[in-house]
């Protein structure tokens, strides 16, 4: 029996690949004859570099970058010498995990750490670069990336303006670098958010990152004026694009700065990993989820792999943390499990992982003999 075990993370607990290695162990328990391979996967938010470096057989890269709050740190992004690639989470300088609850202030909270990165990257003489777009706590339309990159941000009177969100209401005028020289980039996100309206990064994603009612409509208003003083001096227009409103903004940034084509973060990293390959290979796929809901549904990686492997009438079960009670998944999967831990720091996970795993495999064991 052939099994591909493909999961993405379970935030706040276990990386992809541990995830994986856990259900593999309790697979084996059960199944000692399977022929098992591990791919873990990602959506393009946090973990898609980690994937790519994982399939790629690549290497971590250490840098200095600040982070959302301007705070020198270490961060460290994926480097696949062989095809001169780096694979970049933006959430590794500017995430919203790296600030206690207290600290969430999308005002001052900047995505300048992602552009020092970048920049490390491109001093790699990097040919291309794939940035994870997911678990951002900026809400800066990308400037901040920008302003590391050499871009500023002047007033009507010629003034740079302050790093504070709010003040690209009196933006006037974009001055581009003299220099800039960046390789193609692709953005991949799980999201289909324009940048700006009730659907934007702004109304959509600020409130979990700080975003009070009376700051709505200031920051809307901010990042409206950074698009259309974007438009006059780029003779281009992002701000209705799909993900152009994804990790606050960055995604609309990236298009607008750096020339960046943004595309799902599944069908990205499915591509870096050889998932097509690898699930018709396969009789059976175990995938899994810290929480499936309906936003698995919307783009996540394992209703993406869980489509894929319908094309080739492969079954694919998926092993979660939790399921929403008001999700019925049956029209993706043969079976989910839910682990269900309770307890504090989800101490009980990697246990869990294996002896679901263990039972999951002994049903596939008792169907065979049937």
């Amino acid at each position: 029996m052939r099994i591909l075990i493909a999961p993405d993370k379970f935030k706040g607990s276990l990386g992809a690949a541990e995830v994986g290695q856990r259900i593999a162990a309790g697979v084996r328990s059960a199944l000692s004859g399977a022929q098992i391979e591990i791919a873990p996967i990602a959506d393009g938010g946090e973990g898609t570099a980690e994937a790519i470096v994982e399939a790629g057989d690549g290497e971590w890269i250490v840098c200095l970058a600040h982070d959302a709050l301007g705070r020198a740190r270490e961060a460290r992004y994926g480097w696949l010498p062989e095809r001169a690639l780096a694979a970049i989470d933006m959430s590794a300088a500017a995430g919203l995990s790296q600030l206690a609850p207290n600290e969430r202030d999308p005002r001052r909270a900047s995505t300048f750490g992602v552009g020092e990165m970048l920049q490390h990257a491109v001093g790699r003489r990097t040919s291309q670069i794939v940035l994870g777009l997911g678990g951002s706590a900026t809400n800066d339309g990308g400037t901040g990336l920008a302003r590391a990159l050499g871009f500023h941000f002047l007033d009507s009177d010629g003034r740079e303006l302050p790093n504070d969100v709010a003040a690209l209401a009196q933006l006037e005028r974009i001055i581009l670098p003299n220099e800039l020289d960046i390789p193609s980039i692709t953005a991949a996100c799980d999201v289909r958010n324009p940048l700006l309206g009730p659907s934007g990064a702004t109304r959509v994603f600020g409130p979990q990152k700080g975003v009070t009612p009376p700051q709505l409509e200031l920051l809307e208003r901010a990042l409206e004026r950074l698009a259309d003083v974007a438009a006059q001096t780029f003779g281009s227009d992002y701000r209705d694009v799909a993900g152009a409103g994804a990790a606050g903004g960055l995604g609309f940034g990236l298009m607008t700065f750096c020339g960046a084509s943004i595309r799902s973060g599944f069908e990205v990293v499915a591509g870096a990993v050889d998932l097509q390959r690898k699930v018709e290979a396969a009789d059976i796929v175990i995938t899994g989820e810290g929480k499936l809901d309906r936003q698995t549904l919307s783009g996540k990686a394992p209703a993406g792999l869980a489509e894929l492997a319908r094309t080739f009438g492969k079954p694919v079960y998926a092993i979660v943390g939790q399921v929403a009670a008001d999700l019925d998944a049956r029209q993706l999967f043969a079976e989910v499990v839910a682990l269900e831990d309770r307890s504090e720091n989800f101490r009980e996970t990697p246990a869990l992982l294996e002896t679901r795993a263990k039972e999951l495999a002994q049903r596939f064991s008792k169907n065979a003999s049937r």
